[in-house]
């Protein structure tokens, strides 16, 4: 075909996925709207810098009317995600594909995003996988015999493909000599390989999109959807799309983010990880106000992230939209002491995400699904969702959303270490390919390794005391560094050990932040 090259490698059935039609799709979407794209990675950068110059997030002036009509609705929810009261995320390889799909959660979060490493073999096995899953003829057994089928006893999850952000590109498609985006080459090849697929089966094509910044990146996915569905001969909003708020201007333009995709909109989630890494991306620089404490002592009570989180359910219900609650990372530990503490934790942040109107919510792994059905079970009873409680008592402004100086906790020698060890290791099991890695009985992905490593970037540059009197400087960070490697007691002479090591100390350390830690990752990635 002329224009688009394919430089990745073609293993046994990649031609499954890699249609003819797959590939004009991803070319005529990468001539159409990948210059508006990265116009839209500027304005990210401009609105950045203008921040550092001391602007301030606030809503739009020149969107209010959208705001302030009442009458507009986005779209009923679509088969298959009328209930959503518990939701579970994970990569696309094969053994998860079907764990997934069997843990009785009502969605699947099918991810190609910060849970997965985009590999190429990753970016098209993926696609297998998901299509194998939808034809119901997927199985997986492990080296040592344990074997994997789809369940026959309940129905499976729906599955809800996370594409690639809009930053990300795909190095192995190229179309006239350009890198295309990672988000539109993951979108075309499940629409074109799996969409109709869907639909044959009663549901859709349904999407997740991650890390979105303005309503603009919005109007970018909505029409790369109707392309899509215009292109493959798919009625106009089959597709449904639910949106992760979680960025800090994003919360700022829900209403409009909504609006924008109301024909496709499936609802908005909170995502609760990378809203804390892009409170801190956000005003890296502007001084004490915007520090926060360790990572861990940041809960979803704290005023800033409860303003948010009040804010998007106000705002879905509305809409007649679904809010979706955040990640519980906690993963069941053979330790029964850790697992009392982990269920309990999980099960109060459950129950209040319920009470406050929330209509489902997410865990990152099989053995967390029954928490969290309970706990909104308990407040939904038989029906699929609360969207008709609208929260009309919540009133929430630009101050609330920015009050991260009231945040409460410590900045501890305690909390550095861990970012840099669990920075460091997340690293190296995601440039060997996997991007969702259990660490001290959290499963991490980027988001939580982008949290790790800014924050240390943060402390570092802005001076900050630890709680015992030390100042965060380069040459503590270096030693904490030598120190929490020679813990992890790893080879980091050579391969992804060293490779981890070296990004994650030039990313911490460098004078000027880079803004996401998987751009320079990838060019270490074949």
């Amino acid at each position: 075909m002329a224009g688009i090259e394919v430089t990745g490698p073609m293993h046994e059935r990649f031609d499954e996925v890699l249609t003819p039609s797959a590939l004009a799709l991803i070319e005529r979407l990468h001539r159409e709207l990948n210059p508006r794209r990265l116009e839209l990675l500027r304005r990210r950068a401009e609105r950045t810098a203008a921040i550092a110059a001391g602007a301030d997030l606030d809503f739009l002036a020149d969107t209010k009317d959208i705001r302030h009509d009442d009458s507009w609705r986005v779209a009923s929810p679509a088969p298959g995600l009328e209930d959503r009261r518990v939701e579970i995320t994970g990569p696309t390889d094969r053994k998860m594909t079907i764990n997934a799909l069997n843990s009785g959660a009502k969605v699947w979060l099918a991810d190609q995003e910060d849970a997965n490493t985009p590999l190429w073999e990753n970016v098209v096995q993926g696609q297998l996988n998901l299509s194998d899953a939808i034809d119901g003829t997927i199985e997986f057994t492990n080296p040592d015999g344990k074997h994997y089928a789809l369940r026959t006893d309940q129905p499976l999850a729906t599955i809800v493909v996370r594409p690639r952000g809009w930053h990300l590109p795909e190095k192995h498609i190229t179309v006239d000599g350009e890198p295309t985006s990672g988000g539109l080459v993951d979108f075309a090849l499940y629409l074109a390989t799996s969409g109709q697929k869907q639909l044959d089966r009663g549901q859709g094509p349904y999407f997740y999109l991650p890390k979105m910044e303005s309503h603009l990146e919005a109007r970018l996915w909505n029409d790369a959807f109707v392309i899509g569905q215009d292109a493959l001969g798919i009625p106009r909003g089959t597709i449904r799309a639910t949106v992760l708020i979680e960025t800090y201007p994003a919360a700022f333009e829900m209403e409009e983010i909504l609006y924008e995709l109301r024909e496709h909109s499936a609802g908005l989630n909170a995502g609760r990880w990378d809203y804390m890494f892009s409170v801190i991306k956000t005003h890296r620089t502007r001084g004490t106000d915007f520090v926060l404490p360790d990572r861990n002592s940041v809960t979803m009570t704290v005023p800033f992230m409860r303003a948010y989180t009040e804010l998007l359910v106000r705002t879905c219900h509305k809409r007649g939209a679904h809010a979706i609650g955040g990640m519980a990372a906690f993963i069941p530990s053979k330790d029964p002491q850790i697992n009392e503490a982990a269920f309990a934790k999980v099960r109060a942040d459950k129950e209040r995400e319920a009470g406050d109107g929330f209509d489902g919510s997410w865990v990152a792994h099989p053995g967390m699904v029954e928490v969290c059905r309970e706990a909104f079970t308990a407040v939904l009873g038989d029906r699929p969702n609360q969207i008709s409680r609208t929260r009309d008592d919540v009133h929430v402004t630009a101050a609330h959303l920015l009050d991260v100086a009231s945040t409460p906790g410590e900045v501890t020698e305690a909390g550095l270490r861990g970012n840099i060890s669990v920075g460091i290791q997340y690293l190296a099991a995601w440039l060997g390919g996997l991007g969702a890695v259990g660490i001290n009985n959290l499963m991490e992905d980027a988001a939580t390794a982008e949290i790790s490593r800014s924050q240390v970037w943060q402390w570092l540059h802005n001076g900050i005391v630890l709680a015992d009197g030390q100042q965060v400087t380069r040459e503590l960070v270096e030693r904490l560094i030598d120190e929490e490697c020679t813990a992890i007691g790893a080879d980091f002479t050579s391969g992804h050990w060293a490779e981890a090591r070296a990004t994650f100390t030039a990313l911490s350390l460098a004078d000027d932040y880079t803004d996401f830690l998987t751009l320079p990752a990838y060019e270490r990635m074949p």
